[in-house]
């Protein structure tokens, strides 16, 4: 198992930067995750922390660091590009090449806009939407996220359940307006999803949907529903892929499930830990972008200081380049189904109310016993999820609130140590 042993030297440092941070920072950190571990290096998918600690890491920067931490081959390009500058705002051979790579790669993307967040890309892409079809409404599943934008925020968390379709803000600072701007259905209800694009039709620009919700799988044939009814009404389909490009496949999700979107965002592994995201689809639609393309009156202006940095791009081709090699998908599926199966067999053995949801690349243990399709079937028992999170920290095992991010570095040492960590947490619990 990691060692969780603090130094002495080590243990000050840790006291006196959360002083600092409880002082220089709303509620303490960075607003990502909220216990307080301050991490001091990586390599591969282990971490240490300012106080010595060490943990075994599915948390993996939110999802970016796929190849694992501090990838020689991945430093190696990082320091080269940096070497010949950080960032121009023109166009650079790291992010040409890494479009054309994209391309490729993504079976609905024939042209590329970067941005450098999955925020920015899906905030985007929202408007791309409603850009190309000329109307104003956007449909989204309740419990999808889809960035930090005001549109994005609307019924992700919703703190009451609302009758479908209507949006609830799930942060202050939101319009009302905004609310009236986004349908929202239920996931894996294609009955009620058919019903609200019959019902919105003539206002409704696109769907913005994630393939695989967060932890939730779609059920058999949900994905070919709603890209058939997005086809027979004329609606744009967008496949938010920030988490799952790359992850699920090499073609992302829509690769995985067979299904291809007209547009999509991604982020995380395209920047090999850089801040670098993007929107990609069918070049009728990314036409908006291009002014002489479209006129005036369809054009999308869109600029960012950082969109394309060389140094973001170069890292993100060789995790690309590195991706692409042999076995590394299998490997991370077999490692990720080894925890599943692991998982499940402890909460069987002790008797606890809990279930693995997911998939290998992605998944995490929900303690509820309803069969979960949906956001509400989704929602656990919240003071047993904080026990188990924290008895997984307490024995070196880092991850989200509610998720493990499986990497093609993990080790069967990793996984090992991860199982032991497992089973003493639920048998505590």
């Amino acid at each position: 198992m990691p060692d969780t042993v603090t130094s002495p030297a080590g243990a000050d440092v840790e006291a006196e930067l959360l002083e600092i941070a409880k002082r220089a920072l709303p509620a303490g950190g960075f607003g990502n995750v909220s216990h307080n571990v301050i991490v001091a290096r990586g390599e591969g998918c282990r971490v240490w922390d300012v106080a010595g600690r060490e943990y075994v890491d599915y948390l993996l920067g939110s999802g970016p660091m796929i190849v694992g931490h501090a990838h020689p081959e991945v430093l190696e390009v990082i320091h080269a590009t940096a070497n010949d500058g950080s960032t121009f705002f023109a166009n650079n051979p790291h992010g040409i090449r890494l479009a054309a790579e994209i391309v490729d790669a993504m079976a609905a993307v024939e042209q590329v806009r970067y941005v450098s967040s999955g925020s920015e890309a899906d905030m985007y892409a929202i408007r791309l939407m409603r850009a190309f079809k000329g109307r104003d409404k956007v449909l989204k599943f309740e419990g999808g996220y889809h960035g930090m934008s005001d549109y994005g925020l609307i019924s992700t968390t919703p703190k009451r359940f609302a009758n479908y379709p209507e949006g609830v803000a799930d942060s202050a600072g939101i319009p009302k307006s905004v609310q009236q701007e986004m349908i929202v259905a239920p996931y894996n209800d294609l009955e009620a999803v058919e019903a609200l694009i019959k019902e919105h039709k003539h206002e409704l620009a696109g769907v913005i949907m994630e393939p695989f919700q967060r932890l939730i799988p779609p059920l058999p044939g949900f994905l070919e529903g709603v890209r058939a009814l997005t086809e027979e009404h004329g609606l744009v389909l967008c496949f938010d892929e920030v988490v799952t490009g790359f992850r699920f496949a090499y073609g992302g999700a829509q690769a995985y499930y067979g299904v291809t979107p007209d547009i999509c965002t991604m982020g995380k592994a395209i920047g090999g830990g850089f801040p670098l995201a993007a929107i990609g689809g069918k070049a009728e639609i990314m036409a908006c972008f291009d002014k002489a393309a479209v006129g005036e009156d369809r054009y999308m202006h869109q600029v960012g200081t950082l969109s394309g940095n060389p140094v973001a791009a170069a890292a993100g081709l060789k995790t690309l380049e590195i991706l692409k090699r042999p076995g590394g998908y299998k490997h991370m599926f077999d490692q990720g189904k080894k925890l599943m199966d692991g998982y499940a067999a402890s909460l069987k053995r002790h008797g606890a109310p809990g279930q693995v949801v997911g998939d290998a690349p992605m998944f995490d243990v929900l303690f509820t016993e309803k069969k979960v399709i949906d956001y509400r079937s989704a929602l656990g028992d919240p003071a047993l999820t904080a026990k188990y999170n924290a008895g997984m920290r307490k024995r070196g095992i880092l991850k989200s609130e509610g998720k493990h991010y499986m990497a093609h570095a993990h080790t069967d040492a990793d996984i090992e140590a991860t199982l032991r960590a497992f089973d003493e947490t639920i048998a505590e619990l």
